[in-house]
C-alpha cells in the first residue's frame, strides 16, 4: 500500500482550478460552504483543496474527475462516491500550500500549518497534555514553536484519520517525544500500538506537514504536484 500525498502551492492554485474547470465541479453542498466563506482567500483555499483531491482520486482510479461525489459521516467527514474503488483521502491547507493524502484503503489524515511564533507557540502549547508541555518545556527556547508546530499537526493529522475532526481535546492522547522514529500515538480510547502510522514532512521552508495512515506496515509515501512526476518523499 503507498499513500500518495499531492502538494499545490498556493501560487499554482489558480490556475490548476481554472484548468480543472473551477467551481462546476461543486456539488450543491460545498457551493453552499464556499458561498458562506467570508474571505477571497478562504474561498480560494476550500476551492482548491476540493479540485485536488478531485485530481488525485482520478489519478489513483482512472474514475472522471468530474464523477466524484462526497457524503459525509455523522462528524462531517466527507467520504468519497462511487466507493467502489475503497479509496479513502484527506485535505488540508494554510497560507501559501494545499495538500491532499490518497490511500487504497486505509483511513488517513493529512494537516499542514506554516510558521509559529513564539507568542502562537505558546498559545498552542496550553492545549497539549502535560507529557507534551514537559518536553517543550525542556527544549531551548528557539525550538518550541517547530516542536509544538510539529505536535499541532500529528494532533489534527491523527484526529481527521480517525474520522471524527478536531471534536477531542487535544490533551486526551499524546504523542512519543521528538527522536522517536516514526512518531506515535498513545490514546486511551483506541488501540494504537500498532495500527497508526505517521509522517513528517517539511515540504518548503515555510510548512510542516503531518500524515497519518492506519497500517502497520507503511511504504514511504509519494509526494506528487499536479502535472509532475512522483518522487518518494522522505520524512522530516
Amino acid at each position: 500500500m503507498t499513500t500518495e500525498l499531492w502538494l499545490l502551492p498556493e501560487p499554482a492554485a489558480a490556475s490548476f482550478v481554472g484548468g480543472l474547470g473551477g467551481e462546476r465541479l461543486l456539488d450543491g453542498t460545498e457551493r453552499r460552504r464556499l458561498a458562506r466563506m467570508l474571505t477571497p482567500r478562504q474561498r480560494g483555499h476550500f476551492l482548491a483543496g476540493r479540485l485536488l483531491c478531485r485530481h488525485a482520486l482520478s489519478e489513483r482510479t482512472g474514475h472522471p474527475v468530474d464523477g466524484w461525489r462526497f457524503p459525509v459521516n455523522a462528524y462531517g467527514r466527507p467520504e468519497p462516491w462511487p466507493e467502489r474503488y475503497g479509496v479513502r483521502f484527506s485535505i488540508s491547507h494554510t497560507d501559501g500550500l494545499v495538500v491532499c493524502a490518497v490511500t487504497d484503503g486505509p483511513a488517513c489524515g493529512v494537516d499542514v500549518e506554516g510558521p509559529l511564533s513564539a507568542e502562537s507557540a505558546a498559545r498552542v502549547a496550553r492545549f497539549l497534555a502535560p507529557s507534551e508541555q514537559a518536553e517543550l518545556a525542556a527544549l531551548p527556547a528557539a525550538e518550541r514553536p517547530e516542536r509544538t508546530r510539529e505536535l499541532w499537526v500529528l494532533k489534527e493529522a491523527y484526529l481527521k484519520g480517525l474520522g471524527t475532526g478536531v471534536r477531542r481535546d487535544l490533551d486526551t492522547f499524546t504523542f512519543t517525544p521528538r527522536g522517536t522514529a516514526p512518531p506515535r500515538v498513545r490514546d486511551p480510547l483506541h488501540d494504537t500500538t500498532f495500527s497508526w502510522h505517521f509522517s513528517l514532512f517539511r515540504p518548503t521552508a515555510e510548512h510542516t506537514v503531518a500524515l497519518a495512515v492506519e497500517t502497520p506496515e507503511p511504504e514511504p509515501a509519494r509526494l506528487r504536484l499536479p502535472g509532475a512526476a512522483a518522487v518518494t518523499g522522505p520524512a522530516a
